[in-house]
């Protein structure tokens, strides 16, 4: 029934009614499940500016609530009550990996996919004083030797996805794990180790500086910033992968209200000045509605359970 007929009927039973506002009717609350000051927090806090922006009266409040992995404040989402009001950062390691290590109540069915608005691109590099300095040279050592690959942590996002590409090309490589991606930088630039994944603008500096050589791009296509530099799809080994910043929900928010949440998103990933200022960032600006944005957390869910059951890593926190 409409507004106008909702009125009409209560006018002539004689019976008051609130008014009937839009949505979002109060301030919408994002919580961001790590610090502030990261790529996620930054990248969140440039979207709750857009939205303003472009909304009239439109309210968005930033909270951060770190701990526990990104997995303290993506529960916080997944339990609150779903009316659209509580939306959260959706991040690639709390969704799709951490469920699988263990220390998360929720799974990937928890939430309500809103969009995706901006991807962190990965490259694979090699290390200094490495036996390979391109993508042939890398798979043809790994299929006699186990080249040393570094992450930033075990069980983390660049731990999965290079095994993951290892699988994928039916190579094996050495893990070795270090406390964060600065450390493994470190090492990379030491040649302590053979290779490890890096962002784009962290290879592009470093392989400036002839500390390292960028091997191949985990995406689709070549990117502008490496446009020597392949990919392993156009190598013949079906392997992308990408961390991500998107929007969710708790399951089960009201269908009407969704849809604005949506439809917002999708303003703001066409933004130019949020374009602009997400790439001058080192933010690679993607657009994905919700279903799309589900289909790719859900396929690295799937991705990231295969290889950490393969590793043994499957519920190492519980």
């Amino acid at each position: 029934m409409s507004k106008s007929k909702l009125l009409a009927v209560a006018l002539l039973v004689g019976v008051s009614t609130p008014a009937l506002a839009e949505f979002p009717e109060r301030p919408l609350q994002v919580v961001v499940p790590y610090s502030a000051g990261g790529s996620t927090d930054l990248g969140m806090r440039v979207v709750a500016d857009t939205i303003e922006r472009k909304f009239d009266g439109v309210r968005v409040v930033v909270r951060n609530q770190p701990g526990g992995g990104g997995g303290i404040g993506t529960s916080a989402v997944a339990h609150a009550r779903p009316d659209g009001y509580t939306l959260g950062a959706g991040a690639q390691g709390p969704i799709a990996i951490l469920p699988h290590v263990g220390g998360a109540d929720y799974t990937v069915d928890d939430f309500e996919f809103v969009g995706l608005f901006a991807r962190s691109l990965q490259v694979m590099v090699a290390c200094k004083d490495a036996p390979f300095s391109d993508y042939d040279g890398f798979v043809e050592y790994a299929k006699n030797k186990m080249p040393q690959v570094g992450n930033s942590g075990a069980g983390g996002a660049n731990h999965v996805s290079a095994e993951a590409f290892a699988k994928a090309a039916g190579i094996k490589i050495t893990s070795v794990p270090f406390g964060g991606s600065s450390e493994a930088r470190t090492a990379c630039i030491g040649g302590h180790i053979d290779a490890m994944v890096a962002s784009p603008a962290e290879a592009k500096a470093a392989s400036e500086a002839g500390q390292m050589t960028p091997l191949f791009v985990m995406e689709d296509e070549r990117i502008d910033l490496f446009p020597d530099t392949p990919t392993a799809v156009e190598k013949g080994v079906d392997f992308t992968w990408s961390s991500y910043k998107g929007l969710i929900a708790p399951k089960g928010i009201p269908e009407a209200d969704l849809a604005w949440l949506r439809d917002a998103v999708k303003a703001v990933a066409e933004d130019p000045q949020f374009i602009e200022k997400m790439t001058e960032m080192g933010e690679f600006v993607t657009y994905e509605d919700g279903p799309t944005f589900e289909a790719r957390v859900k396929k690295d869910s799937k991705m990231a359970e295969e290889v950490l059951s393969d590793l043994g890593l499957l519920g190492m926190n519980k």
